[in-house]
């Protein structure tokens, strides 16, 4: 594999400085460049940082890193970058202009945004389930006259939690779902010192949270159709969302309906079974083992489990007959790193495996 030079626009941020602490040696990818707003631009990148968040320092090579404005400094960015990771704090509407000029520029776009989920000829994979769904990036440069750029999405950071373990369970025909998220302060980019509001307290609302939970697996579950994505018009899914005093890591209690109901035997194997396109061809951040199954009625925990496989595995536990639903069970997932730096590398990983940056 030949090393692509990576920039990431939206470096300062917390999403973005979990990029830097992942692509700090990776074996595929060489970051060339360091962008956020014109606040930071211009200064080196440990002062441009307003708080590190991450438990590790910053790497040594990016601490003097010279921050270059991600909008005036498009060009000279595109041109040393063979793509980019965007992870911008910036109203929707930005950063579909942003992503899009640089896709204009040839440089391809790996977002962490939310900004193009939506739009039916951009790709938002989970790489275990639907790589089939870069297929579409075709008709996207199409669409923006390009040859080499393109923009592709991740999805939401709750989704990790819950989509992973009901995608196996499909082939016995899910009728409907209904999921509970617990969500830590990481995914609002918030940590206890600046989120005093969260000790000793739940917040039973995050703006827009609960849409995307219902409606973004139903682009996953989709089909390439006619250059575009069609989404899925079932299962139905209902989700409610709750911030909670955790640090980092999402808990979803989820309940499920099937067409043909399944033992819990069936359902247990289709979990232990089940591996992804980033496992077969060994993908750095790939986990070896997709989702992980815990025995223990205490299990999973985000102080426990969270850095599982890295932070990179899906976890379930307390898989039981429900007597509304056919079935429960509790998922878990690290949100800012499957669910968000993490998740956006290894489908970077897998478009580079795929060819789709040459």
């Amino acid at each position: 594999m030949r090393k692509y030079n990576v920039a990431v626009i939206g470096a300062t941020g917390m999403v973005g400085q979990r990029f830097l602490l992942l692509l700090d040696n990776h074996p595929y990818f060489n970051v060339t460049c360091l962008a956020a707003s014109s606040a930071s631009a211009g200064k080196r990148y440990r002062d441009a940082v307003k708080k590190w968040h991450m438990a590790d320092p910053i790497p040594e090579k990016f601490g003097n890193a010279i921050v270059l404005d991600a909008d005036a400094d498009k060009q000279k960015i595109a041109a040393a970058a063979d793509f980019c990771f965007c992870a911008v704090n910036m109203k929707k509407e930005a950063i579909r202009e942003l992503e899009y000029a640089y896709a204009k520029l040839e440089c391809p776009v790996v977002s962490n945004n939310s900004a193009h989920r939506g739009t039916d000829d951009v790709p938002m994979v989970i790489p275990e389930i639907n790589p089939e769904h870069l297929e579409v990036i075709s008709a996207q440069r199409a669409r923006l006259k390009t040859k080499r750029g393109f923009i592709a999405v991740k999805s939401n950071c709750s989704l990790q939690s819950y989509v992973p373990l009901l995608h196996p369970l499909k082939k016995f025909g899910i009728k409907s779902a209904a999921v509970t998220t617990y969500q830590a302060i990481s995914g609002a980019g918030k940590t206890f010192e600046t989120m005093p509001e969260i000790c000793d307290n739940i917040i039973p609302y995050i703006g827009g949270e609960e849409e995307k939970s219902e409606t973004e697996p139903l682009k996953i579950w989709g089909e390439v159709k006619d250059g575009r994505i069609v989404n899925a018009t079932a299962p139905k899914i209902t989700a409610q969302c709750l911030r909670v005093p955790v640090s980092d890591g999402h808990t979803a209690a989820c309940f499920v309906s099937f067409e043909q109901k399944p033992t819990k035997e069936e359902i247990l194997n289709a979990w232990q079974e089940y591996s992804g396109e980033p496992q077969k061809l060994y993908l750095p951040s790939a986990p070896r083992k997709f989702i992980h199954y815990f025995t223990e009625d205490d299990r999973p925990q985000p102080r426990l489990d969270r850095n599982l496989e890295l932070g990179m595995a899906v976890c379930a536990g307390r898989l039981r007959e429900d007597s509304v639903f056919d079935y429960k069970f509790i998922g878990f997932s690290h949100n800012t790193l499957r669910g968000a730096a993490g998740g956006a590398v290894l489908l970077a990983e897998l478009l580079a495996a795929k060819g789709y940056f040459d």
